[in-house]
């Protein structure tokens, strides 16, 4: 609390003259930071932290119906992307594994702009040279191989791409065929 503190005032002097006595003050600081501490201890309580980001990820409901039977996607109109060790990405655009030009055809990249740039192009001329389906869906289609060398980074990195380019119909598939393990080769190899 405030207090008032008296000093002797000077009577050395006999003068006569009537002098008011000085007053000093001090001020109790002990109330004030009593309160700033109850203030940052209920704005630390009140205040949210960062709230961590998640990226949705839209998948099939699990249904007990029978699946249907659908056509087999063309390779034609498929960028498919190997994911591959130190952030390579390999990618087939528009030719099945199995196909006699494939090994031509496999090409390497990397995540960022890279990546992004191969996705635009991709569908730009698959979606140019087929038209949409009857439920108004675009021809271009990616399939997303993770290998055994790449990291779950690197899924992350690749998902963030398909939100980046808008890209709506892609598939995540964990196995590789026989072919494009073949076709690969030691490029997925483990080197533990």
């Amino acid at each position: 609390m405030a207090a008032i503190e008296e000093s002797g005032g000077g009577h050395g002097k006999g003068d006569g003259k009537v002098r008011a006595k000085k007053m000093s003050t001090r001020v109790d600081m002990t109330p004030m930071v009593d309160l700033g501490f109850l203030l940052i201890t209920f704005f630390m309580l009140a205040t949210t932290m960062s709230k961590p980001t998640s990226m949705s990820l839209a998948v099939p409901d699990k249904t007990e119906d029978k699946e249907k039977e659908t056509e087999p996607l063309k390779a034609s109109k498929v960028l498919t992307l190997f994911m591959g060790a130190n952030d390579d990405v390999y990618y087939l655009d528009g030719v099945a594994a199995d196909d006699d030009k494939a090994e031509a055809s496999l090409k390497t990249t990397r995540y960022g702009f890279d990546l992004r740039s191969v996705i635009f192009a991709s569908q730009k001329r698959i979606n140019a040279a087929n038209p949409k389906d009857e439920k108004g869906n675009e021809a271009f289609v990616v399939v997303i191989k993770p290998t055994p060398v790449s990291t779950y980074k690197n899924m992350v990195d690749v998902l963030d791409e398909m939100a980046i380019t808008k890209s709506k119909r892609y598939a995540l598939v964990d196995n590789l065929t026989d072919s494009e393990k073949k076709l690969l080769g030691d490029k997925i190899k483990d080197k533990n």
